[in-house]
């Protein structure tokens, strides 16, 4: 199951499976409209001949120049969106090529343009007229044309849908409205089946000294998913506890440890090779990390974008503004759920140890090197405390609260060690004591 939602995450995010689907779908809408040709009322047809009075040659006609025109405008659309992606790349970070690639605006209208040339090309192949017996399938071949038509809206949808996408304002909002999907899904406000920290720290330190065994890693990769409930099934059937070495988005080496394993009251014994196989089965590797369970991604994305605007080559500090505007809402909406425990509990006993993320690393991940890329800058400083302020407004926890102070704190020392006049120095000092971190 694993494997699957990473194969369909995989299509989802490929430029050619839904294209290939319209595809299917205008050849099964193509045949299905020829062979209701003998089914119609010719008589009503013959009211519309705009639509449906056209011969064989000029049926052929019509469908071959909306064919090739179909193709040529396919091919034009392929070009703008290849040059798009390689602008995107270049300017913002390589990090949100996936987010476009999976637009399904994008992928829609350009199957549009290929099923009509797949269409054309069925409907043309059953025209028939003269010696080789009449038949033409008006109906078919009246959609042919409102399909062309239709066409002539997309394509304009299109170039205002590609010249708004890489807006900068428009690709963090997408990327900060995919993280905050991701936030909402993965940390919901309750979460049941955990034992608290320290209850499960407790049974832990009960079971005594524990003899781990390393599973190695038959690929490698990024960890983009786990079966965490098969993880936990599997550690039950053992009768043990299962430790994972790496987390989602970490990257894994082949052959190197991908989790360990150890059994309650029982001396190492060598793990079976089905064992091996099994762990591996509930992880999903990649060559790049997705966001689907894997929210620090998300920011990450975020981050390097403000990064590439921060440079010196670009020098774009509004867009590292809004960059830090939409981290510290993403934050915020972090600041008071409850983040999973990395103790997971059954029957009593702990049996999988996992790597989680917390508020505090993802803090240091949002800011830390935006802080740093943004020396001697006013404007990013003040953004940082204002986004700080935000974040801290939403939670009254102390541990996460004392991670905001140290962040406006490393903004404060930033400030005074890197501006060159008292004026500006002050406008930080101002903005830090307005926080209400303590």
């Amino acid at each position: 199951m694993n494997r699957l939602r990473a194969l369909w995450q995989n299509l989802n995010a490929s430029l050619w499976f839904v294209p290939t689907l319209m595809v299917a779908g205008s050849l099964v809408l193509a045949f299905g409209l020829v062979l209701a040709e003998p089914f119609l009322d010719h008589d009503q047809l013959a009211k519309y001949p705009l639509l449906f009075g056209a011969g064989a040659d000029g049926a052929r006609g019509m469908l071959t120049a909306i064919a090739g025109s179909m193709i040529t405008v396919a091919g034009l659309i392929f070009s703008l969106t290849l040059s798009t992606l390689a602008q995107v790349s270049s300017q913002y970070t390589s990090r949100v090529l996936r987010n476009f690639m999976r637009d399904r605006t994008n992928q829609l209208i350009l199957g549009f343009f290929v099923s009509i040339f797949a269409y054309c090309l069925i409907v043309l192949r059953t025209i028939r007229g003269g010696d080789e017996g009449r038949f033409i399938p008006s109906l078919a071949v009246g959609a042919g044309l409102v399909l062309a038509l239709l066409s002539i809206g997309v394509l304009i949808f299109f170039i205002h849908h590609m010249a708004s996408s890489i807006q900068a304002a428009n690709i963090i909002r997408n990327a900060s409205q995919e993280t905050e999907a991701a936030i909402t899904r993965l940390f919901p406000e309750a979460l049941g089946g955990q034992a608290s920290a320290a209850e499960a720290r407790q049974l832990l330190e009960q079971a005594g000294e524990l003899r781990w065994q390393p599973v190695p890693a038959r690929a490698t990769g990024y960890v983009q998913s786990i079966s965490e409930d098969s993880l936990l099934a599997l550690a039950r059937e053992l009768q043990g506890v299962v430790r994972l070495e790496h987390g989602i988005g970490g990257f894994v080496a082949r052959g190197a440890a991908l989790v360990s394993v150890a059994r309650y009251g029982a001396h190492p014994a060598p793990l079976p090779d089905e064992l091996t196989g099994q762990i591996n089965q509930l992880f999903s590797l990649g060559n790049q990390r997705t966001i689907e369970q894997d929210a620090s991604f998300g920011l990450r994305q975020i981050v390097d974008i403000a990064l590439k605007a921060l440079s010196p080559g670009i020098n774009d500090t509004t867009t590292a503004i809004i960059c830090v505007d939409h981290l510290g809402a993403l934050l915020a909406l972090l600041a008071d759920r409850q983040l999973p425990e990395p103790l997971r509990v059954a029957d009593r006993q702990v049996r999988v140890v996992a790597v989680r993320p917390s508020f505090e690393k993802m803090v240091a991940t949002a800011l830390d090197q935006i802080r740093i890329s943004a020396e001697a800058n006013l404007g990013v400083y003040l953004r940082l405390l204002t986004a700080l302020a935000t974040v801290a407004q939403r939670t009254d926890h102390p541990e996460r609260r004392a991670a905001l102070r140290q962040q406006a704190d490393l903004v404060m020392a930033a400030a005074e060690r890197t501006l060159s006049t008292d004026y500006e120095r002050q406008q930080v000092r101002e903005r830090r004591a307005d926080l209400l971190l303590g």
